[in-house]
């Protein structure tokens, strides 16, 4: 036992992969399982998607493709590296710019050509080949493939405004990379697993799936667009055992810098996270974790590893031994949480760090 936990419910990530399986349709998913699988755990997630309906999976770094290649024989795309890293073998690359493509052809030829998948830049503009070069880059990509170094298996792309998914922009997105697809196949490539769509993409624009597409925080049980309901179950719950409820009189102060002062007589409980455990201190005035049914508000500074609970009159016997839950079943979604501290859902959940120890339930 942990003071400090982020449940995981296995169940939950098995339901979440198989009704994504389904809105995919004939297209191929691509269970997109970065940053630890969304701060989820590879290791435990991994396998239970791959059992419920993975066609492959996305990651971002070669550290955790290894970690996926680990516990699964399923394909793994991999697509931030920088050209010189040292490629793993059987990693499908995302190739975003023209110096990736050379690195390639410059190392000694694989046993088999490497998978790789060239990244457009369609509208997000972060990363990927500019529309100005993909005739040349299409053209060395095929020179490479007729030389053994590569196969290019598709292009992909990213979405930037799938979460209103009605907005035009992702009509042009679309359309750029319908163009980069008939592009790249007139200077003599043939991209048959072509990927764009993320996870709204993945529920609200099945005209944007192509081949493949490739959710990430709906498996997780998260919805990326705001409003809708998909049927997802979230799968974290991240809580804290309480440690000490302690009197306080009216006006005494509580915590660093005096900030916070009790209105009257009452009681506060210590809960032991802090911002080493990922509790960010600038969310210190929208926090009220929930014990035993009750939201109660954090007060005062978040410390390093600890934050104190104004219980009031403590009319419900919160004791230590209680659990206070940050967010997750039995309080607040992670979705709530993030609209009352100012974030997102995708941040809360990757936020758990420190002394936090996973626990997983279901299967």
């Amino acid at each position: 036992m942990y003071p400090l936990t982020a449940r995981i419910d296995l169940g939950a990530i098995a339901h979440n992969v198989a009704v994504l399986k389904r809105q995919a349709g004939d297209a191929r998913l691509v269970c997109v399982v970065k940053a630890d699988a969304y701060n989820h755990g590879i290791e435990r997630c991994v396998p239970v998607m791959a059992a419920h309906g993975a066609d492959a999976f996305g990651v971002a770094t070669f550290a955790e493709a290894r970690a996926v290649q680990a516990v699964t024989d399923l394909p793994v795309i991999a697509w931030l590296w920088a050209p010189g890293e040292e490629i793993p073998d059987g990693i499908e690359l995302g190739v975003p710019t023209r110096q990736h493509l050379r690195t390639l052809a410059d190392v000694s030829l694989p046993a088999a050509p490497r998978t790789v998948y060239l990244k457009v830049d369609t509208g997000m503009h972060r990363s990927g080949f500019d529309e100005a070069e993909w005739d040349a880059a299409f053209t060395e990509a095929a020179e490479l493939e007729r030389a053994g170094a590569i196969r290019v298996a598709g292009l992909m792309s990213h979405l930037a405004y799938a979460d209103s998914p009605e907005d035009s922009y992702n009509d042009l997105q679309g359309e750029r990379f319908r163009d980069a697809i008939a592009r790249a196949e007139a200077a003599g490539l043939t991209p048959a697993v072509n990927h764009l769509a993320n996870s709204p993409g993945t529920w609200a624009r099945p005209d944007l799936h192509f081949q493949q597409v490739r959710p990430g925080v709906s498996l997780y049980g998260l919805e990326p667009i705001a409003g809708q309901d998909h049927g997802l179950r979230p799968a974290m719950t991240w809580a804290g055992t309480i440690l000490a409820v302690k009197r306080v009189s009216s006006d005494e102060p509580v915590s660093y810098g005096l900030t916070w002062r009790a209105p009257r007589d009452g009681y506060t409980a210590v809960v032991p996270a802090g911002y080493a455990d990922g509790l960010v201190r600038a969310w210190q005035p929208h926090v009220a974790p929930t014990v035993n049914g009750v939201r109660y508000p954090v007060v005062g500074r978040v410390c390093m590893d600890q934050v104190v609970l104004w219980l009031g009159d403590n009319a419900r016997g919160v004791c230590p031994g209680d659990e206070a839950i940050f967010f997750g079943e039995g309080g607040v979604t992670a979705t709530e949480f993030a609209d009352a501290v100012g974030s997102i859902n995708y941040e809360v959940v990757c936020a758990p760090k420190g002394r936090t120890r996973r626990e997983y339930v279901g299967t």
